[in-house]
Formats: structure tokens, C-alpha cells, sequence
């Protein structure tokens, strides 16, 4: 998994009146899932955690929804290329047991479910977890699937769901705990969990988030700041995003076209979406655009007003190009 230990906040350190839909918002790689729900929540990067931790992510519930309607949901998620998940063996005879462990707290106790769900052959396996209002060690084993082996691509094969909330669509069965089955019954997917959205008083506080091959859970792999910053640029990154960022200065004719040939380091998952947030301080030159975009480079060019010099840079954090090539 990348940045279980909640280091890595490129997008934004806090987002409140979450829940309406879902999307990456603060950690890297965690993703909300969310589906027809009143409630709502705030998603923060905060300096708290147990010992060795230096951060975590909480949710705070700001609007509780108590009248749960069958199809309701809200998962905490992290997605898996393929390509990174072949060391498992799943679906042949030598597939490897697998454990996940990690930090959490809340204000008060909650039982919370953590779903395996291998994407290419539509098959689960749920385990509950308890929460209370000090920082506990989870630990959960994992059984091994040798049916279905995971693709060997770029895409996402596989799902780590922490479910949070839930209709009976999801809670009426047997919570499905023991072997991986077909993901054909939904109502065995989280049954037995309590809702995050039940108060306004709710919170919910995880960190240290590993999975491992093997029947036993070792010791946080902690990586460097830099390191676990780089894995997760692979999926997301934004340039600018600072006072006075420049991206390029010159001279040219009025009427041509500059920019810079930006390469992503690392090489983005996929050929990147790019996103222009906020409108760039400019001399002499048009807001920018871009050109021809790969997963390793992105050409952002503006075309020039007046022969003379020019630039273009953003002017405050509030300004930037983001990348992303997220699951």
C-alpha cells in the first residue's frame, strides 16, 4: 500500500462538507467511495498517532444521517495496479495468505469492516474491526485465493474498502469472513457494521496502514518523506501551487506559441488528465494550455500578445497545474 502512514498531502491537508460524492481529497491514494447518503463529513491530515506516527487521517462527522436508506454507503479506499500484486500468486495453487494491519481510534466504540475486493474476478472477503477511544493495533489475516489470478497491467485489480456507513443493501447478509467467495451477494459486504454518520459528535482516526504477505503482521516499513512523496507522484502531483512559481520567461514574435516540455518524474501511472486551477499572472502571453500528453512528459504552451519579452508563473499556492493519473 502507498502512504500508510498518512505523510503524503499534496491535494490539501483538510476538505470539509465531504460526502456527496467521492474522490481523492486530502492523503494520497485514499479515496472515498460514497453513494446516496445525507451525511457528511471533513477529511483532515492531522499531527496525531501512536508512537512512531507523526500523522494520521481523521474524519470528523459535520452532518449525521440516521435514517439509512438501503442503498447508502461510504468506504475509505486504496486501489492496486495489477502489475504491483503478482507476488501474491492469487489464483493458482501457491497463493500466499495475506495481513493487514493498522492504527485507529474515535471518539467512542464503532465496529468498521475492511473489505478485500479482487476487481478482475468480482470476488471479497470482509473482515469487522473494533474501534475504540484509544489508539489500538489491528490486525487482520487474510486467507489465500487460489481462484482468479490478479492481471499483470496498470489498471487497478484490487481494493482496500474500510467501510464506514451502510444500507441494508450491503449489511442485510452474513458477513462474508471466512474464504473469498464471488462477490455476487452484496448484502454480505459489511453486515454488522455501526455508521459513521450516527452523530455529529463522531470521529474516526487511522494511520500505519500495511499489507503484507504471510500470516504474520511485522513492524510499520516506515519510508523516507521523499521516497513515499515519489511513489505516490506516480498517480498525482501539481506544479506551482507556491508564490511567484515561474514557468517560463523569454522573447518571441507576437502570435507564436512557448512553453515548457514538462517530464514527469516519476513516470505517471497513465497519460495524465491536467487540470488548471486558477489564472496565472502573465506578461505579454495568453493563460497557458497544453499540448501532447504522455504518461513520461506534457508540453503547456501559451501563445505570445506582443513581440517582446513575456512570462507566466503562478502567483500564490492558490495557482497551479495539476496531473493525475489516479486509479
Amino acid at each position: 500500500l502507498y502512504n500508510g502512514a498518512m505523510n503524503v498531502a499534496q491535494r490539501s491537508t483538510s476538505v470539509a462538507g465531504l460526502g456527496a460524492a467521492g474522490g481523492y481529497f486530502t492523503t494520497d491514494r485514499w479515496q472515498f467511495a460514497t453513494g446516496s447518503s445525507a451525511g457528511r463529513f471533513t477529511m483532515a491530515q492531522i499531527a496525531d498517532g501512536p508512537a512512531g506516527f507523526a500523522n494520521c487521517t481523521k474524519l470528523s462527522c459535520t452532518t449525521a444521517d440516521t435514517s439509512i436508506a438501503a442503498g447508502e454507503y461510504l468506504i475509505f479506499r486504496q486501489k492496486i495496479e495489477g502489475q504491483d500484486l503478482q507476488q501474491i500468486k492469487k489464483g493458482t495453487a501457491s497463493a500466499e495468505q495475506l495481513t493487514v494491519s493498522f492504527w485507529v481510534k474515535g471518539n467512542a466504540s464503532a465496529t468498521y469492516v475492511v473489505e478485500m475486493y479482487d476487481l478482475d474476478n468480482s470476488r471479497q472477503i470482509s473482515k469487522t474491526f473494533a474501534v475504540t477511544t484509544s489508539w489500538a493495533k489491528i490486525t487482520l489475516l487474510i486467507p489465500a485465493d487460489t481462484t482468479g489470478a490478479y492481471d499483470d497491467d496498470s489498471d487497478a485489480s484490487f481494493t482496500l474498502n474500510v467501510w464506514l456507513h451502510a444500507g441494508s443493501t450491503y449489511t442485510s447478509g452474513t458477513l462474508n469472513s471466512s474464504a473469498w467467495a464471488a462477490a455476487s451477494d452484496a448484502a454480505v459486504r459489511a453486515a454488522g457494521i455501526s455508521s459513521f454518520y450516527d452523530a455529529t459528535s463522531r470521529t474516526l482516526f487511522m494511520t500505519g496502514v500495511q499489507m503484507e504477505l504471510g500470516p504474520t503482521a511485522t513492524e510499520f516499513e516506515h519510508r523516507t518523506y521523499g521516497h513515499e512523496k515519489e511513489l505516490c507522484k506516480r498517480y498525482f502531483y501539481r506544479l506551482g501551487a507556491a508564490t511567484n512559481a515561474l514557468f517560463e520567461k523569454g522573447y518571441n514574435s507576437a502570435g507564436g506559441y512557448s512553453g515548457p516540455t514538462i517530464t514527469h518524474n516519476p513516470e505517471m501511472r497513465v497519460a495524465p488528465t491536467i487540470t488548471k486551477t486558477g489564472t496565472f499572472t502573465v506578461s505579454n502571453c495568453g493563460q497557458p494550455g497544453w499540448g501532447s500528453i504522455t504518461p513520461t512528459s506534457g508540453f503547456i504552451q501559451t501563445q505570445i500578445s506582443a513581440t517582446a519579452a513575456y512570462s507566466w508563473y503562478s502567483s500564490d499556492a492558490a495557482h497551479y497545474v495539476s496531473f493525475d493519473a489516479e486509479i
